[in-house]
């Protein structure tokens, strides 16, 4: 009886090492293209982490500003205004305006969400470049053999994050081995984009009822902060908080004035 429960055991024992060694081995395919080979026995380097840490604090540089100016790096309609607490003037961009009298605003940027994306291009192209260049120079200090192909990049907006696509290839070649790379992807973590669309929000109904239920909406959507500001011109100005991460947007609205007397 004993015999038998410990051929049993034994016989379990190899099934999980056989089901391990399978399970490592499947990991080991899976992840080995993403890793760049290190023959100097340093640190290993894949190219999505090396181009992250070399665009991230750009990346967040440029979302940081636009996203107190309205959406624009170089606003050129705007409202030029500095609160107290902050203790310096920045170009505010208009979202919604009409220069008249009395009537709704126009939305001046249906496409928000579009643009802070092609604003966060143009701002960082040339970094991007420069650390797609850099990661190919890096390779060549570690001794590879570097043929790199850039061809842009793209950046899109989503839920919690900016994802920054880039176009290219790197092929290595090292003691008569080669390895090929293309197509990098960087993650950044951010709330500009939920913060683009209660943007939207508040503008539409400012466009339509010449108000925005501040109250109201942060009753429903507890995890945005909005504060709304009435300046001597009859200008008002928003700026939305994110309660987690902190991140703020803020931009301008002339609608609906009435005269002075």
């Amino acid at each position: 009886m004993d015999d038998k429960m410990n051929k049993k055991g034994q016989v379990a024992m190899f099934i999980i090492i056989g089901v391990l060694v399978i399970g490592i081995i499947v990991l080991f395919f899976i992840f080995k293209d993403e890793i760049i080979p290190n023959g100097g026995g340093g640190k290993e380097i894949t190219p999505d982490s090396f181009l992250k840490s070399c665009t991230e604090e750009k990346i967040r540089e440029t979302v940081g500003i636009i996203s107190l100016q309205g959406g624009n790096m170089n606003p050129v309609f705007y409202k030029r205004f500095k609160f107290l607490e902050e203790g310096y003037f920045v170009n505010i961009s208009y979202l919604c305006y009409n220069q008249n009298y009395y009537l709704p605003c126009i939305n001046q940027e249906p496409m928000l969400i579009n643009h802070l994306e092609d604003e966060i291009k143009n701002e960082i192209r040339t970094e991007m470049e420069y650390c797609f260049e850099e990661l190919g120079n890096s390779l060549e200090n570690e001794g590879y053999v570097v043929d790199a192909i850039y061809n842009g990049f793209e950046v899109e907006l989503k839920p919690k994050k900016i994802v920054v696509e880039i176009n290219g290839e790197l092929t290595l070649t090292k003691t008569n081995e080669s390895f090929r790379y293309e197509n990098f992807t960087i993650t950044v973590p951010s709330r500009i984009y939920e913060l683009a669309i209660v943007a939207q929000e508040i503008t539409s109904q400012e466009a339509k009822y010449c108000n925005f239920e501040v109250l109201g909406f942060m009753l429903f959507y507890p995890e945005f902060h909005i504060d709304k500001f009435l300046t001597t011109d009859s200008i008002t100005i928003y700026t939305i908080k994110h309660q987690d991460s902190e991140d703020k947007f803020r931009f301008a609205i002339r609608g609906c004035v009435i005269p002075p007397l």
